[in-house]
Protein backbone atom coordinates (compact mmCIF):
# COMPACT_ATOMS: atom_id res chain seq x y z
CA UNK A 1 0.00 0.00 0.00
CA UNK A 2 1.33 3.42 -0.98
CA UNK A 3 1.01 5.40 2.26
CA UNK A 4 2.62 8.47 0.67
CA UNK A 5 -0.19 8.66 -1.85
CA UNK A 6 -2.79 8.10 0.87
CA UNK A 7 -1.36 10.93 3.00
CA UNK A 8 -1.37 13.25 -0.02
CA UNK A 9 -4.99 12.38 -0.75
CA UNK A 10 -5.92 13.02 2.88
CA UNK A 11 -4.30 16.43 2.72
CA UNK A 12 -6.23 17.24 -0.43
CA UNK A 13 -9.51 16.43 1.36
CA UNK A 14 -8.72 18.25 4.62
CA UNK A 15 -10.52 21.47 5.47
CA UNK A 16 -8.61 24.61 4.54
CA UNK A 17 -9.09 28.25 3.67
CA UNK A 18 -7.41 30.59 1.16
CA UNK A 19 -7.82 34.34 0.71
CA UNK A 20 -7.24 36.79 -2.14
CA UNK A 21 -7.87 40.53 -2.38
CA UNK A 22 -11.42 39.89 -3.69
CA UNK A 23 -12.51 36.57 -2.18
CA UNK A 24 -12.20 33.74 0.32
CA UNK A 25 -12.17 30.07 -0.68
CA UNK A 26 -13.16 27.34 1.79
CA UNK A 27 -12.04 23.78 1.07
CA UNK A 28 -13.91 20.81 2.49
CA UNK A 29 -13.76 17.23 1.21
CA UNK A 30 -14.10 17.09 -2.55
CA UNK A 31 -15.48 20.60 -2.88
CA UNK A 32 -14.28 24.20 -2.84
CA UNK A 33 -16.60 27.11 -2.01
CA UNK A 34 -15.71 30.65 -3.02
CA UNK A 35 -17.24 33.70 -1.32
CA UNK A 36 -16.74 37.21 -2.68
CA UNK A 37 -15.52 39.90 -0.27
CA UNK A 38 -17.72 43.02 0.03
CA UNK A 39 -14.85 45.32 -1.02
CA UNK A 40 -14.40 48.32 -3.29
CA UNK A 41 -10.84 48.39 -4.67
CA UNK A 42 -11.45 51.02 -7.30
CA UNK A 43 -11.09 48.62 -10.20
CA UNK A 44 -13.76 46.31 -8.72
CA UNK A 45 -16.74 47.13 -6.48
CA UNK A 46 -18.32 44.14 -4.72
CA UNK A 47 -19.99 46.03 -1.90
CA UNK A 48 -23.55 45.00 -2.88
CA UNK A 49 -24.90 41.45 -2.60
CA UNK A 50 -26.54 41.85 -6.00
CA UNK A 51 -23.17 42.55 -7.63
CA UNK A 52 -21.52 39.66 -5.79
CA UNK A 53 -24.26 37.32 -7.07
CA UNK A 54 -23.85 38.59 -10.64
CA UNK A 55 -20.08 38.13 -10.47
CA UNK A 56 -20.45 34.59 -9.07
CA UNK A 57 -22.70 33.51 -11.95
CA UNK A 58 -20.40 35.24 -14.43
CA UNK A 59 -17.40 33.46 -12.94
CA UNK A 60 -18.98 30.04 -13.45
CA UNK A 61 -20.07 30.89 -16.99
CA UNK A 62 -16.68 32.18 -18.07
CA UNK A 63 -14.51 29.58 -16.37
CA UNK A 64 -16.42 26.69 -17.90
CA UNK A 65 -14.70 27.70 -21.16
CA UNK A 66 -11.39 26.47 -19.70
CA UNK A 67 -12.44 23.95 -17.02
CA UNK A 68 -16.03 22.86 -17.58
CA UNK A 69 -15.83 19.92 -15.20
CA UNK A 70 -14.51 22.02 -12.30
CA UNK A 71 -17.09 24.82 -12.00
CA UNK A 72 -20.27 23.14 -10.73
CA UNK A 73 -22.52 26.16 -10.21
CA UNK A 74 -23.66 28.89 -7.79
CA UNK A 75 -25.25 28.08 -4.42
CA UNK A 76 -26.35 30.20 -1.47
CA UNK A 77 -24.99 30.31 2.05
CA UNK A 78 -27.66 31.14 4.61
CA UNK A 79 -26.91 32.72 7.96
CA UNK A 80 -29.00 33.07 11.14
CA UNK A 81 -32.01 35.34 11.26
CA UNK A 82 -33.42 37.22 8.32
CA UNK A 83 -30.09 38.10 6.71
CA UNK A 84 -30.25 37.41 2.96
CA UNK A 85 -28.25 34.41 1.75
CA UNK A 86 -24.75 34.97 0.36
CA UNK A 87 -23.96 33.63 -3.14
CA UNK A 88 -21.06 31.18 -3.36
CA UNK A 89 -19.31 29.51 -6.27
CA UNK A 90 -19.21 25.71 -5.90
CA UNK A 91 -16.25 23.93 -7.48
CA UNK A 92 -14.70 20.52 -7.71
CA UNK A 93 -11.63 20.61 -5.50
CA UNK A 94 -8.31 20.29 -7.29
CA UNK A 95 -5.37 18.35 -5.78
CA UNK A 96 -3.09 20.96 -4.20
CA UNK A 97 0.02 18.97 -5.03
CA UNK A 98 -0.74 19.28 -8.75
CA UNK A 99 -0.81 23.07 -8.66
CA UNK A 100 1.59 24.47 -11.29
CA UNK A 101 3.06 26.97 -8.82
CA UNK A 102 3.78 24.17 -6.36
CA UNK A 103 5.45 22.02 -9.01
CA UNK A 104 7.56 24.95 -10.23
CA UNK A 105 8.67 25.79 -6.68
CA UNK A 106 9.66 22.17 -6.16
CA UNK A 107 11.58 22.19 -9.47
CA UNK A 108 9.47 19.33 -10.78
CA UNK A 109 9.36 18.81 -14.57
CA UNK A 110 6.43 20.81 -15.98
CA UNK A 111 7.42 21.36 -19.60
CA UNK A 112 4.77 19.07 -21.03
CA UNK A 113 1.81 20.40 -19.02
CA UNK A 114 3.05 23.92 -19.65
CA UNK A 115 3.16 23.23 -23.36
CA UNK A 116 -0.41 21.90 -23.06
CA UNK A 117 -1.47 25.13 -21.34
CA UNK A 118 0.04 27.12 -24.21
CA UNK A 119 -1.81 24.96 -26.71
CA UNK A 120 -5.10 25.25 -24.80
CA UNK A 121 -4.79 29.01 -24.51
CA UNK A 122 -3.93 29.47 -28.19
CA UNK A 123 -6.81 27.19 -29.18
CA UNK A 124 -9.26 29.24 -27.13
CA UNK A 125 -7.93 32.49 -28.55
CA UNK A 126 -8.43 31.14 -32.07
CA UNK A 127 -12.18 30.73 -31.45
CA UNK A 128 -12.73 33.38 -28.78
CA UNK A 129 -15.33 36.13 -29.28
CA UNK A 130 -14.11 39.15 -31.23
CA UNK A 131 -15.67 42.40 -32.33
CA UNK A 132 -15.17 46.16 -32.45
CA UNK A 133 -16.02 46.59 -28.75
CA UNK A 134 -13.45 43.93 -27.86
CA UNK A 135 -10.82 45.20 -30.29
CA UNK A 136 -11.09 48.67 -28.81
CA UNK A 137 -9.60 47.36 -25.55
CA UNK A 138 -6.49 46.22 -27.43
CA UNK A 139 -5.73 49.65 -28.81
CA UNK A 140 -2.67 51.62 -27.79
CA UNK A 141 -4.85 54.25 -26.13
CA UNK A 142 -6.84 51.72 -24.09
CA UNK A 143 -3.66 50.07 -22.83
CA UNK A 144 -2.17 53.45 -22.00
CA UNK A 145 -5.28 54.34 -19.98
CA UNK A 146 -5.03 51.08 -18.02
CA UNK A 147 -1.40 51.86 -17.24
CA UNK A 148 -2.33 55.39 -16.16
CA UNK A 149 -5.10 54.08 -13.93
CA UNK A 150 -2.58 51.81 -12.24
CA UNK A 151 -0.09 54.66 -11.90
CA UNK A 152 -2.72 56.73 -10.11
CA UNK A 153 -3.72 53.86 -7.84
CA UNK A 154 -0.09 53.28 -6.86
CA UNK A 155 0.89 56.95 -6.53
CA UNK A 156 -0.19 57.21 -2.86
CA UNK A 157 2.31 54.46 -2.04
CA UNK A 158 5.36 56.16 -3.62
CA UNK A 159 8.20 56.33 -1.15
CA UNK A 160 6.30 54.05 1.23
CA UNK A 161 5.43 50.67 -0.23
CA UNK A 162 7.10 51.25 -3.62
CA UNK A 163 10.26 53.17 -4.45
CA UNK A 164 9.52 56.62 -5.85
CA UNK A 165 12.46 56.56 -8.30
CA UNK A 166 11.53 53.13 -9.60
CA UNK A 167 7.89 54.11 -10.03
CA UNK A 168 8.91 57.25 -11.94
CA UNK A 169 11.17 55.26 -14.28
CA UNK A 170 8.41 52.73 -14.92
CA UNK A 171 5.97 55.47 -15.86
CA UNK A 172 8.48 57.23 -18.14
CA UNK A 173 9.45 54.03 -19.96
CA UNK A 174 5.86 52.87 -20.42
CA UNK A 175 4.63 56.15 -21.87
CA UNK A 176 7.68 56.41 -24.14
CA UNK A 177 7.14 52.94 -25.57
CA UNK A 178 3.44 53.50 -26.14
CA UNK A 179 3.93 56.96 -27.68
CA UNK A 180 5.85 55.56 -30.65
CA UNK A 181 4.06 52.24 -31.20
CA UNK A 182 0.51 53.11 -32.29
CA UNK A 183 1.01 51.36 -35.68
CA UNK A 184 2.01 48.17 -33.84
CA UNK A 185 -1.19 48.08 -31.81
CA UNK A 186 -3.27 48.98 -34.86
CA UNK A 187 -1.73 46.05 -36.75
CA UNK A 188 -2.51 43.71 -33.84
CA UNK A 189 -6.17 44.74 -34.05
CA UNK A 190 -6.23 44.31 -37.83
CA UNK A 191 -4.76 40.82 -37.45
CA UNK A 192 -7.56 39.80 -35.07
CA UNK A 193 -5.25 39.40 -32.07
CA UNK A 194 -7.62 41.07 -29.59
CA UNK A 195 -9.90 38.46 -27.98
CA UNK A 196 -12.12 37.68 -25.01
CA UNK A 197 -9.47 35.78 -23.08
CA UNK A 198 -8.71 34.57 -19.57
CA UNK A 199 -7.33 37.81 -18.13
CA UNK A 200 -5.79 36.47 -14.92
CA UNK A 201 -3.58 33.52 -15.85
CA UNK A 202 -1.60 32.62 -12.74
CA UNK A 203 0.43 29.52 -11.89
CA UNK A 204 -1.52 29.11 -8.63
CA UNK A 205 -4.73 28.63 -10.63
CA UNK A 206 -3.43 25.99 -13.05
CA UNK A 207 -3.50 22.32 -12.09
CA UNK A 208 -1.48 19.72 -13.98
CA UNK A 209 -3.69 16.61 -13.97
CA UNK A 210 -3.04 13.30 -15.70
CA UNK A 211 -5.70 13.99 -18.32
CA UNK A 212 -4.52 17.52 -19.02
CA UNK A 213 -4.25 20.87 -17.29
CA UNK A 214 -7.19 22.69 -15.71
CA UNK A 215 -7.05 26.47 -15.98
CA UNK A 216 -9.16 28.17 -13.30
CA UNK A 217 -10.17 31.58 -12.03
CA UNK A 218 -10.41 33.79 -15.10
CA UNK A 219 -11.17 37.48 -14.66
CA UNK A 220 -14.92 37.94 -14.34
CA UNK A 221 -15.64 41.26 -12.65
CA UNK A 222 -14.87 43.55 -15.63
CA UNK A 223 -15.20 42.31 -19.21
CA UNK A 224 -13.00 45.11 -20.52
CA UNK A 225 -10.03 43.76 -18.54
CA UNK A 226 -10.56 40.33 -20.11
CA UNK A 227 -10.76 41.76 -23.64
CA UNK A 228 -7.12 41.87 -24.51
CA UNK A 229 -4.34 40.91 -26.86
CA UNK A 230 -3.81 37.15 -26.77
CA UNK A 231 -0.12 37.77 -26.14
CA UNK A 232 -1.03 39.93 -23.14
CA UNK A 233 -3.10 36.99 -21.82
CA UNK A 234 -0.17 34.59 -22.17
CA UNK A 235 2.29 37.10 -20.74
CA UNK A 236 0.51 37.04 -17.39
CA UNK A 237 1.57 33.42 -16.85
CA UNK A 238 5.06 34.15 -18.19
CA UNK A 239 5.36 36.92 -15.60
CA UNK A 240 4.15 34.62 -12.85
CA UNK A 241 6.62 31.89 -13.79
CA UNK A 242 9.47 34.38 -13.73
CA UNK A 243 8.24 35.71 -10.38
CA UNK A 244 8.46 32.13 -9.10
CA UNK A 245 12.10 31.94 -10.13
CA UNK A 246 11.67 30.13 -13.44
CA UNK A 247 12.54 32.64 -16.21
CA UNK A 248 13.51 29.83 -18.57
CA UNK A 249 10.05 28.32 -18.27
CA UNK A 250 8.52 31.74 -18.82
CA UNK A 251 10.49 32.17 -22.02
CA UNK A 252 9.63 28.72 -23.31
CA UNK A 253 5.95 29.15 -22.50
CA UNK A 254 5.73 32.37 -24.52
CA UNK A 255 7.60 30.70 -27.37
CA UNK A 256 5.17 27.77 -27.36
CA UNK A 257 2.19 30.10 -27.21
CA UNK A 258 3.52 32.18 -30.13
CA UNK A 259 4.12 28.98 -32.09
CA UNK A 260 0.61 27.60 -31.52
CA UNK A 261 -0.99 31.01 -32.08
CA UNK A 262 1.18 31.72 -35.17
CA UNK A 263 1.96 35.06 -33.57
CA UNK A 264 4.96 36.99 -34.97
CA UNK A 265 4.89 39.69 -32.26
CA UNK A 266 8.17 41.57 -31.68
CA UNK A 267 10.14 40.87 -28.51
CA UNK A 268 9.45 44.40 -27.28
CA UNK A 269 5.72 43.67 -27.08
CA UNK A 270 6.32 40.48 -25.10
CA UNK A 271 8.46 42.43 -22.66
CA UNK A 272 5.89 45.22 -22.43
CA UNK A 273 3.03 42.89 -21.60
CA UNK A 274 5.10 40.97 -19.04
CA UNK A 275 5.99 44.29 -17.44
CA UNK A 276 2.35 45.35 -17.44
CA UNK A 277 1.31 42.16 -15.67
CA UNK A 278 4.10 42.51 -13.11
CA UNK A 279 3.08 46.08 -12.34
CA UNK A 280 -0.56 45.08 -11.89
CA UNK A 281 0.60 42.49 -9.36
CA UNK A 282 2.75 45.11 -7.64
CA UNK A 283 -0.29 47.39 -7.47
CA UNK A 284 -2.40 44.63 -5.93
CA UNK A 285 0.35 43.95 -3.39
CA UNK A 286 0.34 47.64 -2.44
CA UNK A 287 -3.42 47.57 -1.98
CA UNK A 288 -3.31 44.39 0.10
CA UNK A 289 -0.56 45.82 2.25
CA UNK A 290 -2.74 48.86 2.85
CA UNK A 291 -5.57 46.50 3.88
CA UNK A 292 -3.32 45.11 6.61
CA UNK A 293 -1.69 42.15 4.84
CA UNK A 294 1.86 42.44 6.17
CA UNK A 295 3.13 39.63 3.92
CA UNK A 296 2.17 41.59 0.78
CA UNK A 297 4.93 44.13 1.44
CA UNK A 298 7.63 41.60 0.60
CA UNK A 299 6.18 41.08 -2.88
CA UNK A 300 6.33 44.71 -3.99
CA UNK A 301 10.07 45.20 -4.57
CA UNK A 302 10.58 41.96 -6.57
CA UNK A 303 7.56 42.76 -8.74
CA UNK A 304 8.77 46.32 -9.27
CA UNK A 305 12.20 45.00 -10.27
CA UNK A 306 10.59 42.50 -12.65
CA UNK A 307 8.58 45.32 -14.23
CA UNK A 308 11.64 47.47 -14.77
CA UNK A 309 13.73 44.58 -16.07
CA UNK A 310 11.28 43.92 -18.88
CA UNK A 311 10.63 47.57 -19.69
CA UNK A 312 14.37 48.11 -20.04
CA UNK A 313 14.82 44.98 -22.12
CA UNK A 314 11.85 45.89 -24.30
CA UNK A 315 12.94 49.44 -25.01
CA UNK A 316 12.91 50.07 -28.76
CA UNK A 317 16.28 51.26 -30.01
CA UNK A 318 17.83 52.70 -33.15
CA UNK A 319 21.49 51.70 -33.19
CA UNK A 320 23.81 53.40 -35.67
CA UNK A 321 26.93 51.35 -36.32
CA UNK A 322 29.35 53.38 -38.39
CA UNK A 323 32.96 53.89 -39.29
CA UNK A 324 35.29 53.87 -42.24
CA UNK A 325 35.69 50.82 -44.48
CA UNK A 326 37.62 47.96 -42.90
CA UNK A 327 36.88 48.99 -39.31
CA UNK A 328 34.60 45.97 -38.74
CA UNK A 329 31.28 47.79 -38.54
CA UNK A 330 29.36 45.16 -40.50
CA UNK A 331 30.73 42.35 -38.33
CA UNK A 332 29.72 44.25 -35.22
CA UNK A 333 26.29 45.12 -36.63
CA UNK A 334 25.53 41.49 -37.46
CA UNK A 335 26.67 40.32 -34.03
CA UNK A 336 24.53 42.93 -32.28
CA UNK A 337 21.55 41.89 -34.35
CA UNK A 338 22.06 38.27 -33.33
CA UNK A 339 22.53 39.04 -29.65
CA UNK A 340 19.66 41.51 -29.36
CA UNK A 341 17.20 40.00 -31.82
CA UNK A 342 17.29 43.24 -33.85
CA UNK A 343 16.68 43.84 -37.52
CA UNK A 344 19.94 44.78 -39.29
CA UNK A 345 19.85 47.03 -42.35
CA UNK A 346 23.07 47.36 -44.34
CA UNK A 347 23.60 50.44 -46.52
CA UNK A 348 25.74 48.54 -49.07
CA UNK A 349 22.96 45.98 -49.56
CA UNK A 350 20.28 48.67 -49.87
CA UNK A 351 22.46 50.70 -52.25
CA UNK A 352 22.82 47.79 -54.65
CA UNK A 353 19.20 46.76 -54.29
CA UNK A 354 18.11 50.24 -55.41
CA UNK A 355 20.41 49.93 -58.41
CA UNK A 356 19.08 46.45 -59.28
CA UNK A 357 22.43 44.80 -58.55
CA UNK A 358 22.84 41.59 -56.49
CA UNK A 359 24.56 42.35 -53.15
CA UNK A 360 27.57 40.14 -53.85
CA UNK A 361 28.15 41.57 -57.35
CA UNK A 362 30.87 44.19 -57.65
CA UNK A 363 29.87 47.74 -58.56
CA UNK A 364 33.27 49.24 -57.84
CA UNK A 365 33.74 52.78 -59.13
CA UNK A 366 35.93 55.78 -58.30
CA UNK A 367 34.87 57.70 -55.21
CA UNK A 368 31.65 59.67 -55.73
CA UNK A 369 30.72 58.03 -59.05
CA UNK A 370 28.42 55.24 -60.22
CA UNK A 371 26.11 53.95 -57.48
CA UNK A 372 28.30 55.89 -55.03
CA UNK A 373 27.33 59.24 -56.49
CA UNK A 374 25.95 61.83 -54.02
CA UNK A 375 22.43 61.46 -55.44
CA UNK A 376 22.41 57.67 -55.08
CA UNK A 377 23.91 57.94 -51.63
CA UNK A 378 21.10 60.30 -50.55
CA UNK A 379 18.54 57.87 -51.93
CA UNK A 380 20.23 55.00 -50.08
CA UNK A 381 20.14 56.73 -46.71
CA UNK A 382 16.54 57.89 -47.23
CA UNK A 383 15.49 54.31 -47.96
CA UNK A 384 17.49 52.99 -45.02
CA UNK A 385 15.83 55.40 -42.62
CA UNK A 386 12.36 54.88 -44.14
CA UNK A 387 12.58 51.13 -43.60
CA UNK A 388 13.90 51.67 -40.10
CA UNK A 389 10.92 53.90 -39.29
CA UNK A 390 8.44 51.21 -40.27
CA UNK A 391 10.24 48.65 -38.10
CA UNK A 392 10.56 50.99 -35.11
CA UNK A 393 6.85 51.80 -35.20
CA UNK A 394 6.16 48.06 -35.16
CA UNK A 395 8.24 47.61 -32.02
CA UNK A 396 11.38 46.26 -33.67
CA UNK A 397 14.76 47.62 -32.64
CA UNK A 398 16.98 48.33 -35.62
CA UNK A 399 20.72 48.29 -36.28
CA UNK A 400 21.71 50.53 -39.19
CA UNK A 401 25.05 49.49 -40.67
CA UNK A 402 26.51 52.37 -42.71
CA UNK A 403 29.53 54.66 -42.66
CA UNK A 404 27.58 57.64 -41.17
CA UNK A 405 30.38 59.98 -42.23
CA UNK A 406 27.92 62.72 -43.30
CA UNK A 407 26.56 64.82 -40.43
CA UNK A 408 23.23 65.47 -42.18
CA UNK A 409 22.51 61.73 -42.36
CA UNK A 410 23.11 61.43 -38.61
CA UNK A 411 20.75 64.36 -38.00
CA UNK A 412 18.03 62.57 -39.97
CA UNK A 413 18.58 59.46 -37.85
CA UNK A 414 18.34 61.51 -34.66
CA UNK A 415 15.07 63.06 -35.84
CA UNK A 416 13.76 59.59 -36.69
CA UNK A 417 14.53 58.33 -33.19
CA UNK A 418 12.79 61.34 -31.68
CA UNK A 419 9.76 60.89 -33.94
CA UNK A 420 9.36 57.21 -33.07
CA UNK A 421 10.29 57.63 -29.38
CA UNK A 422 13.15 55.18 -29.80
CA UNK A 423 16.43 55.18 -27.87
CA UNK A 424 19.28 56.32 -30.14
CA UNK A 425 22.76 54.82 -29.86
CA UNK A 426 25.70 55.87 -32.04
CA UNK A 427 28.65 53.49 -32.27
CA UNK A 428 31.73 54.42 -34.31
CA UNK A 429 34.08 51.55 -35.09
CA UNK A 430 37.81 52.23 -35.13
CA UNK A 431 40.79 50.07 -36.07
CA UNK A 432 44.42 50.88 -36.94
CA UNK A 433 44.73 51.92 -40.60
CA UNK A 434 47.05 49.00 -41.41
CA UNK A 435 44.55 46.49 -40.01
CA UNK A 436 41.63 48.14 -41.84
CA UNK A 437 43.59 48.00 -45.11
CA UNK A 438 44.45 44.36 -44.53
CA UNK A 439 40.79 43.53 -43.99
CA UNK A 440 39.71 45.31 -47.18
CA UNK A 441 42.33 43.56 -49.30
CA UNK A 442 41.36 40.16 -47.85
CA UNK A 443 37.67 40.51 -48.76
CA UNK A 444 36.15 38.14 -51.29
CA UNK A 445 32.61 38.90 -52.42
CA UNK A 446 30.17 40.63 -50.12
CA UNK A 447 28.24 43.87 -50.60
CA UNK A 448 31.07 46.34 -49.90
CA UNK A 449 33.15 47.63 -52.83
CA UNK A 450 35.39 49.92 -50.76
CA UNK A 451 39.17 49.70 -51.19
CA UNK A 452 41.98 51.57 -49.38
CA UNK A 453 41.87 54.45 -51.86
CA UNK A 454 38.13 54.98 -51.36
CA UNK A 455 38.58 54.65 -47.60
CA UNK A 456 41.21 57.44 -47.69
CA UNK A 457 38.88 59.69 -49.69
CA UNK A 458 36.04 59.04 -47.24
CA UNK A 459 38.29 59.78 -44.26
CA UNK A 460 39.30 63.13 -45.77
CA UNK A 461 35.66 64.17 -46.12
CA UNK A 462 34.26 62.59 -42.96
CA UNK A 463 32.45 65.01 -40.61
CA UNK A 464 33.37 64.81 -36.91
CA UNK A 465 31.12 62.51 -34.88
CA UNK A 466 31.85 63.48 -31.27
CA UNK A 467 28.57 62.15 -29.84
CA UNK A 468 29.34 58.59 -30.94
CA UNK A 469 30.78 55.98 -28.60
CA UNK A 470 34.02 54.62 -30.03
CA UNK A 471 34.24 50.83 -30.35
CA UNK A 472 37.73 49.40 -30.67
CA UNK A 473 37.51 46.61 -33.24
CA UNK A 474 41.22 45.83 -33.43
CA UNK A 475 40.94 42.90 -31.01
CA UNK A 476 38.69 39.84 -30.83
CA UNK A 477 35.21 40.39 -32.24
CA UNK A 478 33.57 39.20 -29.01
CA UNK A 479 35.31 41.93 -27.06
CA UNK A 480 33.95 44.63 -29.37
CA UNK A 481 30.46 43.14 -29.11
CA UNK A 482 30.57 43.16 -25.30
CA UNK A 483 31.71 46.79 -25.33
CA UNK A 484 28.82 47.71 -27.62
CA UNK A 485 26.31 45.76 -25.50
CA UNK A 486 27.41 47.59 -22.38
CA UNK A 487 26.38 50.81 -24.13
CA UNK A 488 23.09 49.80 -25.75
CA UNK A 489 21.96 47.59 -22.86
CA UNK A 490 23.50 49.24 -19.78
CA UNK A 491 21.13 47.36 -17.45
CA UNK A 492 22.37 43.99 -18.66
CA UNK A 493 22.09 42.27 -22.01
CA UNK A 494 21.35 38.99 -20.23
CA UNK A 495 17.78 40.21 -19.67
CA UNK A 496 17.07 40.31 -23.40
CA UNK A 497 15.22 37.22 -24.53
CA UNK A 498 16.41 35.90 -27.90
CA UNK A 499 13.88 35.30 -30.65
CA UNK A 500 13.99 31.54 -30.18
CA UNK A 501 14.73 30.25 -26.66
CA UNK A 502 16.62 27.11 -25.86
CA UNK A 503 14.00 24.38 -25.77
CA UNK A 504 14.25 20.97 -24.13
CA UNK A 505 14.61 17.93 -26.45
CA UNK A 506 11.39 16.85 -28.11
Amino acid sequence: MDTTTDHAADRDRAAAVSETHTGIVFFAGERAYKVKKPVDLGFVDLTTRRERRRVCHREVELNRRFAGDVYLGVAELSGPGDEPPEPIVVMRRMPAGRRLATLVAARRPVEEPLRAVARTLAAWHAQAPRGPHISEQGSRDALRQRWRDSFEQVRPFHGRSIGAAEAAEIEERVLRFLAGREPLFRSRIQAGRIVDGHGDLMATDIFCLDDGPRILDCLEFDDRLRWLDGLDDASFLAMDLERLGAPGLAERFLYWYAEYAADPAPASLRHHYVAYRAFVRAKVACLRHAQGDAAAAAQIDPLTELTLRHLRAGAVGLILVGGLPGTGKSTLARSLGDRLGCAVLNSDVVRKELAGIPPDQSAAAPYGTGIYSPAHTERTYATLLGRAETLLEQGESVVLDASWTVAEHRTLARLLARRTHADLFALRCEAPPALAEQRMRARTGGPSDADPEIAAAMAARSAPWPEADVIDTSGPADKAVEQALSIVRPHGAEHVWPRRPQLPPG
